[in-house]
């Protein structure tokens, strides 16, 4: 069903990174992890995935920085993005909302199936 869609996992803990990269393989999905901004930035550029997965509070740049790049550049522009985040203040929820986020996930509050589910949903047909 997810057989080949490319989804980005930018993620700083690496049991996180690696749960959450495993039960989308298992959904059926191409996953690329990454651990600091700077890779997220990378990564995007050079696989253009169908949808990003970002924390906000990672090394090298931070994921509003990771954000705004990838909302100001024509090719990335369109990705979908969804914050996983524990920055639970609505100031944070607003300002990545506000960059371009279409979905934000307080990561303490969220199960690894219910991160497939809005993913799914979020795919360009």
């Amino acid at each position: 069903m997810n057989s080949g869609i490319k989804i980005l996992i930018a993620e700083d803990d690496k049991y996180l990174r690696n749960a959450m990269r495993v039960k989308l393989e298992k959904s059926g999905f191409t996953v690329i992890t990454v651990g600091d901004g700077q890779e997220a930035i990378d990564q995007i550029k050079a696989s253009i995935p169908a949808l990003v997965v970002l924390d906000l509070l990672m090394p090298v740049k931070d994921g509003f920085t990771v954000l705004q790049e990838i909302k100001n550049d024509p090719a990335a522009q369109k990705i979908p993005v969804i914050v996983a985040s524990n920055l639970g203040q609505k100031e944070d929820i607003d300002k990545a909302m506000h960059l371009g986020a279409i979905d934000y996930i307080i990561k303490t509050n969220m199960t690894l199936g219910e991160l497939v589910e809005k993913i799914t949903k979020f795919i360009p047909k």
